[in-house]
Formats: structure tokens, C-alpha cells, sequence
């Protein structure tokens, strides 16, 4: 078939976008990482001084750092429509967010959705594969206090103590509250051939548009992180704060990501550009935590039916263009999720300014000592 004029304007212009935001993209990334590093050394006196004043600045520099990933994403046209629970309501308490895990795009759509969620992006900790510590961003997740989870079977329960640790030596010390976890342990399209093995050969649900989540890494964040029981009840939810304590993990914040036609959005579109403009669906629900059961085998029943409402949730999407409405209740609602262009551009510009600093201040030190 032979390519019209206008065909070949259109795919010179996709790779012409798809090559400057790229560029843009890596002039960002190599002012936007180095400053984060070099303010945080320049502020390690504080670090010892005013350990609690210190993490709060570091987290205020995490959340434009994630602000800047959501730009990408933002201008290409790529936005969020939110239905379900409103999540801020419930921002300044601490939460554990379980998420399905589709395609790297996903990581990309909750730092951009949850970017107006009050203190949560930069009071947030993320559980991820080992292999993003290799990434351009693999520094500041490190900083930040990021988990890496070493996948397979043979790392599991080394894995498990190591996050325990890392929770008891980083979690509260640095003052997070939410904490990110995709309990499938993978993309859809790398699990789900095993998984719905693993359903058939133990009599479980079929399921097409998520995987069987894996029990470990929820089980260790609930027992580590809420709080002791009080009166035979764990002391989230209602409970009373006792002075100076935390209330402990109070939460549990099911979301459920959902591309239309069920194709999802990788970080190589996301950086690109060269995808239509897209409407990525996100779906919350909140759980006190005091009705999730502390029991492995009654956690495990519990989690996968979450997985399970998940798969009827992402069903309906599929099949109408809309999440459910809440039992009960006859109609959904959902809620556009906006970004402020002039507060992106601001950062954006502070970025480069601040790269610009760093590079003349290296200059008059080089120039001094030689």
C-alpha cells in the first residue's frame, strides 16, 4: 500500500516529538538527579542536627523529582480519571497501597495521580524490583528509603527479613506514611500463564485480567508496621492516638489500574510521546486495617479475593468504559485528576536553574584549586 503525503507528514512529526521530548528527557534527568544528590550532601549537617527537619526537605525534593515524571506524561496527553474511595481523605494517616501490576507505565500513573494527595508523594515509600536500583533513578529511591525486592523463590525468605529490617530501620525514622506494593510480584503478561496454573491445579478462580497476588510482603508490612493491639483489637482505624506514638498503619488502600481496551502504558511511551492521548482509569478502595486478619491462611483468602473484585472491576471496564458503581449505590462517579501547568513548569525551571548553580560552582571551585 503506498504512503500518502500526509501519512508520512504525520509519522515525520511522531518521530521528530518522540526525539525532542526524548531529548528533553535526558537534559532533565542529568540536572533534575544530580542537584537532588548534591543539596542532600550539602544538607547531611542537618541530617544530624534535625534528622526529622532534614527528611521533610528530602521529601519535599522527592515529590518534584516525581512531579517532573508525571510532566512527561501529562503533556504527551496521558491523564487519570479517579473512581471509588477518595483517598485524600485519609492522606495524613498511614496506608498500605496494593496495586495490580500491569506494565512499567503503572509506576509512572500512580506518581502522577497521587501527586495531589496532600503529603503522601513525599511521605511515601515504595516497594519495587531490585532491578530499578540500576536505573537513572535508582540513587534517589535509595536516598528516599525505597525497598528492592529480589524476585524468585530462592531469595523469598532472605527477602522477606530484609524488608522487615528495612522497615523497622527507615519507616518511621524518616516518617513515612504510605507505603506502594504490586503483590503480584510482576507484570500481567509474565504471570499469568503461571498463575492461572497454580488457580486450576488448587481449585481457585480463573482469572484474565490479574494474577493470584503473593502473600509474603503484605504479611510482613501488617505485622510490622501496625500498631500493638489494644483490648484484642489493633489500634488503627478510630483509635485513640496516644501522645508522641504513631497510630501505626491504619489502611489498607486497594487500587486497581485500568488502560482502555486493556492496553497499558509502558515507560517507554510515557517518555516518548508517541501514544494518542490516553485516559488511565484508577479505582480505590479503603479497608480499615483492623478488618484485615493477621492469620496467614485467613490474610491469604483475604487478599485474593481483593484480586478477585479486582478481575469483576477490570471486567465491567473492559466491557463498558467504566468502573461499577459502589454496592448499594446506582451510579459511579468519577473524579478528573488535573495538574497545575504553571506549577509543573516552575519545577521544571527550578530543575535547570539549579543544575545551572551546581555547574557554575564546580567551575569556580575547579578554577580556585587548579
Amino acid at each position: 500500500m503506498a504512503v500518502t503525503l500526509e501519512q508520512a507528514q504525520r509519522v515525520g512529526y511522531t518521530c521528530l516529538k518522540a526525539l525532542l521530548r526524548f531529548a528533553f528527557m535526558v537534559a532533565n534527568n542529568l540536572v533534575a538527579i544530580p542537584s537532588y544528590v548534591l543539596y542532600l550532601i550539602m544538607l547531611q549537617p542537618l541530617r544530624i542536627l534535625d534528622s526529622k527537619s532534614f527528611w521533610y526537605i528530602e521529601g519535599v525534593l522527592f515529590k518534584w523529582l516525581l512531579a517532573m515524571v508525571a510532566s512527561w506524561g501529562w503533556w504527551a496527553g496521558y491523564t487519570v480519571v479517579e473512581w471509588g474511595d477518595d483517598v485524600k481523605a485519609v492522606s495524613e494517616d498511614e496506608a498500605m497501597v496494593l496495586v495490580n501490576h500491569q506494565a512499567t507505565g503503572d509506576v509512572c500513573t500512580l506518581m502522577m495521580c497521587l501527586q495531589d494527595k496532600g503529603t503522601v508523594v513525599r511521605q511515601m515509600m515504595w516497594l519495587m524490583d531490585h532491578i530499578f536500583k540500576y536505573t537513572n533513578f535508582g540513587i534517589v529511591s535509595l536516598i528516599h528509603g525505597d525497598f528492592f525486592i529480589r524476585q524468585g523463590r530462592t531469595h523469598r525468605d532472605q527477602q522477606l527479613v530484609l524488608l522487615k529490617d528495612h522497615l523497622e530501620n527507615y519507616y518511621r525514622s524518616r516518617n513515612r506514611k504510605w507505603i506502594v506494593l504490586f503483590p503480584e510480584g510482576g507484570f500481567l503478561r509474565k504471570r499469568r500463564e503461571t498463575s492461572q496454573a497454580f488457580a486450576k491445579k488448587n481449585n481457585l478462580p480463573f482469572l484474565k485480567h490479574v494474577t493470584l497476588p503473593r502473600l509474603g510482603a503484605t504479611q510482613v508490612i501488617l505485622k510490622t508496621l501496625v500498631a500493638p493491639q489494644e483490648n484484642g483489637t489493633p489500634s488503627g482505624g478510630d483509635a485513640v492516638r496516644k501522645e508522641g506514638k504513631s497510630k501505626g498503619l491504619q489502611w489498607v488502600i486497594d487500587t486497581t489500574i485500568a488502560y482502555p481496551k486493556g492496553e497499558p502504558i509502558d515507560i517507554q511511551t510515557w517518555i516518548l510521546g508517541y501514544r494518542q492521548p490516553t485516559v488511565t482509569h484508577v479505582h480505590y478502595r479503603i479497608f480499615p486495617v483492623k478488618d484485615v486478619p493477621a492469620e496467614p491462611e485467613a490474610l491469604t483468602n483475604w487478599l485474593y479475593q481483593r484480586f478477585i473484585e479486582k478481575e469483576d472491576l477490570l471486567t465491567h471496564f473492559y466491557e463498558t468504559g467504566a468502573f461499577p458503581p459502589p454496592q448499594g449505590q446506582t451510579k459511579a462517579i468519577s473524579r478528573e485528576m488535573t495538574l497545575s501547568n504553571l506549577w509543573l513548569v516552575g519545577i521544571q525551571s527550578l530543575a535547570f536553574l539549579s543544575g545551572g548553580m551546581w555547574y557554575c560552582l564546580f567551575q569556580y571551585l575547579y578554577h580556585c584549586l587548579f
